[in-house]
C-alpha cells in the first residue's frame, strides 16, 4: 500500500536532534559570553540578552528531554505511545522562555529607565554581540535548512510548514533562534544609541523590546503546544492524501468516515469507517478489515489505525 504522505515524516526526527544539539551548544557559549559582557558593561540590554541566552540554553535541554521521552514506543499503559510528552516538555520550555527571558528582561528594562551614567565597555559588548550573531546564525541556518527541505517535500511554504508541523522541537528552535537574532539587533541598537546620546534610557528600552519579542515567541509556542496536547487534527491536505490512499486500497470500495489526530511528532491515530468491495461472512470481512488496518499501520506516520465497517446508507467521503 502506498505510504500516506506526511507533513513531517519520522525520519526527520534525527535531523531534529542535530538541530537541537547545535542550538544547545551555541546558546551555552553565547550565554557565558553575554554574562561576562553584561557584568563588564552594566548594560540593561546585555543583561536582557544574557537572560535570553540562559533561558534558551535551558530550553534546548528540555527539548532534548522531549525528543528522548516522546520516542518511546507504545505499551500496555500507553497504547498510542508517548509522543505527546514532546508537547508537554516543549510547553515547559516555552513557559521558561516567557518567565526567565521575557518577564526578566522587561522588568529589568523598566527598572533601568531612570538610570544614569556611563554605558561601560561598549567594545566588549559589541564584540560579544557580533560573535553571538554568528553563532545564533549558524544554529538558525540549520533550522532553516531542515525546514526548507521538509517543506519542499510537501510543496509547502517554509513558514506555513514551521507553523503547522507536529515537530515541536524544530518549531521551537526555529523561532527561538529567529528571536535571538532579532534580539541581538535590538540590543546592539540600544547600546549604540546609549553611546551616541549618553542617555541610558535607550539601553533600557532595548531590554524591554527584547523582553516583548521573547514574550511573543513564547506565547506562540505555548499556544501551538497546547493545541497539539488537546488534540490537533492533520491539515486538510494530509487528510485528503490519506483518504486517497484508503480509497486506492484494493479491498476498499468507499470511505464514509475519517479522523486523523496527532498523538506525537509525526505520529497520528487514524479512525475510519469503510465499505469493502465484496460481501462476505462477518468473519471473512473482519479479517479483510484487519488486513487494511495492518497496511495502514505499516506506515511509520501511523501510530495506530482503527477501522470499522460503514453502516448501510452512509454517504461516501469525496
Amino acid at each position: 500500500m502506498t505510504a500516506t504522505p506526511a507533513p513531517d515524516q519520522p525520519e526527520s526526527q534525527g535531523g531534529n536532534l542535530v538541530t537541537v544539539l547545535i542550538a544547545l551548544g551555541a546558546n551555552a557559549l553565547i550565554a557565558v559570553a553575554k554574562t561576562v559582557a553584561a557584568l563588564l558593561s552594566g548594560s540593561a540590554s546585555m543583561v536582557a540578552e544574557a537572560a535570553h541566552s540562559w533561558a534558551d540554553t535551558g530550553n534546548e535541554g528540555l527539548l532534548l528531554v522531549a525528543e528522548r521521552r516522546s520516542a518511546r514506543r507504545a505499551d500496555d499503559t500507553h497504547p498510542l505511545g508517548y509522543g505527546r510528552e514532546a508537547y508537554v516538555w516543549a510547553m515547559v520550555a516555552a513557559f521558561g522562555l516567557f518567565t526567565a527571558g521575557s518577564i526578566l528582561s522587561i522588568t529589568h528594562g523598566i527598572s533601568e529607565l531612570s538610570a544614569e551614567g556611563e554605558g561601560g565597555d561598549y567594545l566588549v559588548s559589541y564584540a560579544v554581540l557580533a560573535v553571538a550573531f554568528v553563532l545564533e546564525g549558524t544554529s538558525f541556518a540549520q533550522a532553516v535548512r531542515q525546514t526548507r527541505a521538509s517543506a519542499a517535500r510537501l510543496d509547502m511554504r517554509p513558514m506555513r510548514f514551521i507553523l503547522d508541523t507536529s515537530q515541536t522541537t524544530l518549531r521551537a528552535v526555529f523561532f527561538e533562534d529567529l528571536a535571538a537574532l532579532l534580539g541581538i539587533l535590538l540590543a546592539a541598537g540600544g547600546l549604540a544609541l546609549h553611546e551616541i546620546t549618553d542617555n541610558a534610557i535607550y539601553d533600557a528600552i532595548g531590554s524591554i523590546l527584547v523582553g516583548v519579542l521573547l514574550g511573543v515567541v513564547a506565547i506562540l509556542l505555548i499556544v501551538r503546544n497546547g493545541q497539539f496536547l488537546v488534540g490537533q487534527t492533520v491539515s486538510p491536505e494530509i487528510r485528503r492524501r490519506a483518504l486517497d490512499v484508503l480509497k486506492a486500497d484494493p479491498e476498499v470500495d468507499r470511505v464514509t468516515f475519517l479522523h486523523m489526530e496527532y498523538v506525537g511528532p509525526s505520529r497520528v491515530f487514524v479512525i475510519a469507517a469503510v465499505d469493502l468491495v465484496d460481501d462476505a461472512t462477518e468473519s471473512v470481512m473482519q479479517g479483510r478489515l484487519q488486513a487494511v488496518e495492518d497496511r495502514l499501520q505499516a506506515n511509520p506516520f501511523v501510530e495506530r489505525a482503527v477501522l470499522s465497517l460503514a453502516a448501510p446508507g452512509e454517504a461516501a467521503l469525496d
